[in-house]
C-alpha cells in the first residue's frame, strides 16, 4: 500500500529575481505552492500573504507540497545549482581574470 501523505519542502529567503522560476519549477514537477509569506526580517509578528507595497526589508519563503518526495528533492537539487551558478556568474562579474 502507497502512502499518501503530503511531503513538504520549505524554501526560505528567496531572492525576489528567481521567485517566479521557483514557482514554475514546481508547478512542472508535479509540486503545490501551499503556502507563500512575505516575513519581515526587522519584526517577526509581520508576516504577509501578498507581496506589500514595499517589499524591501522582507524575506520571501515558500511551502511546497508533493506526495513524492523525490519531486521535492529534485526542486531542492535545481535551486541549489540555480543559486550556485548565479555566485558563480557574480563573481566573474566582480573578478574579470577568471577564465572560462
Amino acid at each position: 500500500m502507497e502512502n499518501f501523505q503530503n511531503k513538504y519542502l520549505e524554501i526560505k529567503n528567496i531572492n525576489k529575481d528567481i521567485v517566479d522560476w521557483v514557482e514554475d519549477v514546481a508547478e512542472e514537477n508535479n509540486c503545490r505552492i501551499e503556502r507563500k509569506e512575505w516575513k519581515s526580517k526587522y519584526n517577526s509578528y509581520v508576516v504577509y500573504d501578498y507581496e506589500p507595497f514595499c517589499s524591501e526589508g522582507f524575506e520571501i519563503n515558500i511551502l511546497l507540497s508533493s506526495f513524492d518526495i523525490s519531486y521535492l528533492n529534485f526542486i531542492k537539487y535545481l535551486y541549489n545549482e540555480k543559486l550556485s551558478t548565479i555566485d558563480y556568474l557574480n563573481s566573474c562579474i566582480k573578478n574579470p581574470a577568471i577564465k572560462f
